[in-house]
């Protein structure tokens, strides 16, 4: 497939201000005298989300073994996404992550990692061919064991207990020993990203990522009868140009091009909301200059742990990795602008993604003034959107859920504003899974919130299934530039 890099949209007459003219928001934030960084400095915070472990002795053991084991990822790895953020920062790439609320330790087998690596390469040469750019994936796995929550404690017949926090910290059975801060689990979560990373490399590099067959590819959702005509044959001609462009590109450069096509570039991602867990395994690495976060590629800081005096930022600004965040309806320009002054004091290229995840209802009224502001700071940033967690409610059954023409409303709204404001819309993050579960209403399968109970298996909160997740790519695809 012939892909042309675009230059993406036309930038807008927004005035940019040189570094030495950028907002005094975001010089405080950067000038700010922090103190030394060093991996535990962040220790001297207050750290939000954070369950008390009971026996110190038990964490101390713990964070010291991750410490002495091998790095799940490199430093050569984290440096080839950092330039790939860059080049989609100028509109040159197209970023898609997605992939897993909440892993669970009990599902690293086989069939779930490949059925989450499946859809998302699909869903990313749907987008290439809709972009006309290539795609950075991201997989929100091989470490993406804990979870924000937004009570501390769970209450049930009168008896409270912590609220589960994810495989990395607690377990899901509400009793008193399964809901205690186990710092074994640290161990096990890293032992089961490392069988996850290697499985998933082992896929690639045997050809799994050959996406050159679309007729392999689960299109039933095409045939609903709540798709209209147009839609549809929309669909199958993306698919036609699809399986054309690869043979055509297969047929143009012989066997070197057909490797390209089978072996794709992925890159890992998860919340970095343990720093007990990250810090472990933040070292130094040989001819290069800082600290690298070994336990994943890009780490991402939460909507609820990115205060600026709080330990996650403080952690997250000393780390040479990419760095995400989380910016939610109640963020406003200032804070955006301090929150990107103290984690890329330095305006580095491929440093910082900020991902809005405004809902569906307000990201048109307040997405812009940020972009706005940051457009004329001169602040170089990747904007992704999550239009998974502003659009959660929850049935009169008390299930949380997630409606498809919701997600899809804030990706438009999203688009919508970057056109306007004329940044560039640089990706997309998605809560997702391979597997054929019934958490999220709506779409051609036109599910209900009487079908939730059918298949109802997140941890946390409700993912797109394989359907949906395609259906949302082609979506998409058709709207991009």
């Amino acid at each position: 497939m012939v892909v042309s890099l675009l230059s993406g949209p036309m930038r807008s007459k927004i005035p940019r201000m040189s570094t030495s003219e950028s907002s005094a928001a975001a010089e405080r934030a950067a000038t700010k005298d922090r103190g030394a960084w060093t991996p535990t400095s962040w220790q001297a915070r207050p750290a939000a989300q954070q369950v008390p472990y009971e026996d110190p002795g038990a964490l101390k053991a713990a964070v010291e073994m991750l410490g002495r084991l091998p790095p799940l990822v490199t430093s050569f790895e984290i440096e080839k996404l950092k330039q790939h953020i860059a080049e989609a920062q100028e509109g040159r790439r197209f970023v898609l992550q997605g992939g897993d609320c909440a892993e669970s330790l009990d599902d690293c087998r086989p069939d779930p990692i490949a059925a989450k690596l499946k859809i998302l390469l699909q869903m990313s040469m749907v987008l290439i061919h809709g972009g006309g750019r290539p795609v950075v994936r991201i997989g929100r796995f091989a470490g993406q064991y804990a979870k924000p929550r937004s009570k501390p404690l769970e209450t049930r017949d009168g008896l409270s207990l912590p609220s589960y926090f994810g495989d990395l910290v607690n377990r899901p059975p509400f009793e008193p020993e399964a809901r205690k801060a186990d710092p074994t689990l640290l161990v096990e979560a890293y032992q089961k990203s490392a069988l996850t990373l290697n499985f998933i490399r082992s896929l690639v590099d045997s050809g799994f990522a050959d996406l050159h067959h679309p007729e392999f590819w689960d299109l039933s959702f095409m045939e609903s009868a709540t798709l209209s005509a147009s839609l549809r044959e929309d669909y199958a001609r993306t698919v036609r140009e699809v399986e054309q462009a690869l043979s055509f590109m297969e047929s143009l450069g012989e066997r070197t091009v057909s490797k390209q096509l089978q072996r794709v570039e992925f890159f890992t991602s998860h919340e970095g909301l343990n720093l007990w867990y990250e810090s472990a395994q933040t070292r130094q690495v040989p001819r290069r200059e800082g600290w690298y976060d070994l336990t994943t590629h890009m780490p991402w800081i939460g909507e609820r742990t990115r205060q600026l005096d709080g330990a996650h930022i403080e952690f997250f600004r000393g780390i040479r990795n990419p760095v995400g965040v989380k910016v939610g309806p109640t963020a406003t320009p200032e804070t955006v602008l301090e929150l990107i002054g103290a984690l890329n004091p330095d305006d580095e290229p491929g440093k910082l993604v900020i991902i809005t995840r405004m809902g569906a209802s307000r990201v048109r009224d307040g997405l812009p003034p940020i972009l706005e502001a940051v457009e004329r700071s001169g602040r170089r940033v990747l904007w992704m959107c999550d239009p998974m967690h502003g659009n959660t409610v929850s049935t009169e059954s008390g299930r949380k859920t997630r409606d498809f023409e919701n997600i899809l409303a804030e990706v438009e709204g999203c688009m919508a504003v970057h056109q306007a404001v004329g940044t560039y819309f640089g990706g997309v993050h998605f809560e997702l899974t391979g597997d054929d579960v019934t958490e999220c209403i709506g779409g051609a399968d036109g599910l209900t919130e009487q079908d939730l109970e059918r298949n109802y298996a997140t941890l946390c909160d409700p993912r797109l299934n394989y359907r949906q997740a395609l259906e949302m790519s082609f979506r998409i695809a058709r709207r991009m530039p």
